[in-house]
């Protein structure tokens, strides 16, 4: 059975890779690995080493530390349990017309003051 930490660090690998627009296959490409690799470290079951952590938040432009943000209150929590961010990012990269998904995304950075990489 799969650590809650590796399930959380899992989740949030999956969150920012959705959130950056990069598919399993994009991330594996950068990290010379096949895309089950990156499904296995987004599901918990293979643990993701402090080097490819470090890889990883470079390829993202993120501090490493992102992965374990909320760790505490997932530990507190049922880790089961679906953050509603990662719901969010779900239904957006569910949306199929791309114009209404960029306006989206637009409105997003406007609400948050956040900028959102567009993989291009």
């Amino acid at each position: 059975m799969a650590h809650p930490v590796d399930v959380h660090v899992g989740r949030k690998l999956k969150q920012i890779r959705t959130l950056k627009r990069f598919s399993q296959t994009d991330v594996a490409q950068r990290l010379g690995l096949s895309f089950q690799q990156i499904q296995k470290y987004e599901i918990g079951s293979n643990r993701i080493a402090a080097s490819r952590l470090f890889e990883l938040a470079q390829i993202f432009d993120i501090s490493p530390s992102y992965f374990f943000e909320g760790i505490e209150g997932s530990m507190q929590n049922s880790i089961d349990k679906q953050d509603s961010g990662m719901e969010i990012v779900q239904a957006l990269a569910s949306i199929k017309d791309e114009t209404v998904k960029s306006r989206i995304v637009t409105f997003i950075e406007d609400v948050s003051g956040m900028t959102v990489a567009r993989q291009g």
